[in-house]
């Protein structure tokens, strides 16, 4: 692949893309400010998306349009330009994607203030990087006509975030079948390659999927007085009893596997017995079967947690019962460090002088390894800290060259045509 990405970097138009991106960062960043001051919690991205689209068409991408899910998407094709063009129906496509949403939620404020080199603001990186990145390669590769032998899917997506359990992406690729436009997917088959852009940086190039099932376990019973009805079976015990079981649970460290309980709570007073107690799980990995396996384990520990409160409770007393509930189900699995797209990748980093990085992670990249399409994710470019929290930044420094990454591996994988 390196003598792929060199030649890219030689290619006229290629070169012109790259000289566009480099001639407009400014532009670029004006526009991440712009974005990142758009209001856009998970489940309620439209106001950002409806600016996305604009700026889809501007840039002279076809086809734009927002999709059932809250997607937006638009394609650059064969020539560079906008035409389906005629006949036969266009090969599988490259899909360039980024994350509309972020993790505030609508009581936040997103209004983004610049600090000397520094951009400060609610998701000014997560994901206002990202979705500026890719409205940038979509502008130069239009701009510039890179004519590839595969068209190249634009699509920014909803839900990418926590609760939002990658339900943009799942609906955009529609499991890569057939569906056609009509059917909630905007591809008639499955593409040959996904890279979604997320956040800054240029070294990472995430190629693992870390998969997660996240769970919200409720116990109910009788409840009643604390003292008068003491010995029924008590929700608020068996949470405890279920979070020291869970915490002794065994995690593989290869492939890296781990069960957290990350909120709990219950009850209505001092001196009452809950009639409802809860716990939220999170279980993830890299690896689907040892998260199934991990999945069969955390039941079976929640099993045991409601048996022992159920055994020590008073004689002729109700029976405590216990309710599991799916919050998120993020599929886990890998791109090959020898897949050509994953060593597009790492081509253009140490072209561009860059290091390398191999990762693993939970973005929109994950649906696509799911679904057996060659997939990694990448940042876009610069420097940036305080991820989800409300003093995230983002510095510009060598911003361009993320963005020109991200269309050297798009360019390589859709294949420029002379």
């Amino acid at each position: 692949m390196h003598e792929v990405i060199s030649g890219l970097l030689g290619h006229d138009r290629v070169k012109a893309a790259r000289q566009h991106i480099e001639r407009t960062d400014e532009v670029t960043l004006a526009r991440q400010a712009a974005l990142s001051a758009i209001p856009a919690p998970t489940g309620a991205e439209a106001q950002r998306a409806a600016r996305v689209a604009e700026l889809f068409r501007e840039a002279g991408l076809g086809d734009v349009r927002i999709d059932e899910a809250g997607n937006v998407s638009g394609w650059a094709h064969r020539d560079g330009g906008s035409g389906k063009g005629e006949g036969a129906a266009p090969p599988a496509p490259v899909v360039l994607s980024a994350h509309l949403d972020t993790v505030f939620g609508p009581d936040v404020d997103v209004s983004v203030e610049r600090r000397g080199r520094r951009l400060e603001g609610p998701g000014i990186s997560d994901n206002a990087r990202g979705i500026a990145a890719l409205v940038a390669v979509a502008e130069a590769v239009v701009a510039a006509r890179v004519r590839t032998a595969r068209p190249i899917l634009f699509a920014a997506t909803v839900g990418e975030e926590g609760s939002g359990d990658l339900r943009g992406v799942k609906h955009l690729l529609n499991g890569g079948r057939g569906k056609g436009e009509g059917g909630g997917g905007h591809t008639t088959t499955a593409p040959v390659a996904f890279i979604a852009l997320d956040g800054a940086g240029m070294e990472r190039i995430v190629h693992r999927a870390l998969g997660s099932r996240r769970y919200h376990v409720t116990f109910r019973g009788p409840g009643g007085h604390s003292w008068a009805a003491f010995g029924v079976a008590n929700p608020a015990n068996a949470v405890g009893r279920a979070t020291a079981l869970l915490a002794d649970v065994p995690t593989p460290h290869a492939p890296r596997t781990t069960c957290a309980v990350v909120r709990l709570g219950g009850g209505t007073g001092l001196n009452s017995i809950p009639q409802e107690a809860w716990l939220d799980l999170d279980l993830r990995s890299e690896d689907p079967k040892a998260l199934a396996q991990l999945d069969v384990t955390v039941r079976a520990a929640l099993a045991r947690a409601t048996d022992d409160e159920n055994r020590r409770r008073a004689p002729a007393t109700p029976p405590l019962g216990v309710e599991i509930q799916l919050l998120g189900d993020r599929p886990s699995g890998v791109t090959p460090r020898s897949h050509p797209l994953v060593q597009a990748a790492i081509a253009a980093n140490r072209i561009l002088g860059k290091d390398a990085e191999l990762a693993s992670a939970s973005t929109d990249a994950n649906v696509a390894i799911a679904l057996g399409v060659p997939a990694i994710a990448l940042g876009a470019g610069g420097k940036a800290g305080d991820a989800h929290l409300t003093s995230e930044w983002y510095e510009n420094t060598e911003g361009a060259l993320g963005i020109v990454r991200a269309l050297l591996v798009t360019a390589a994988v859709a294949e420029v045509e002379t």
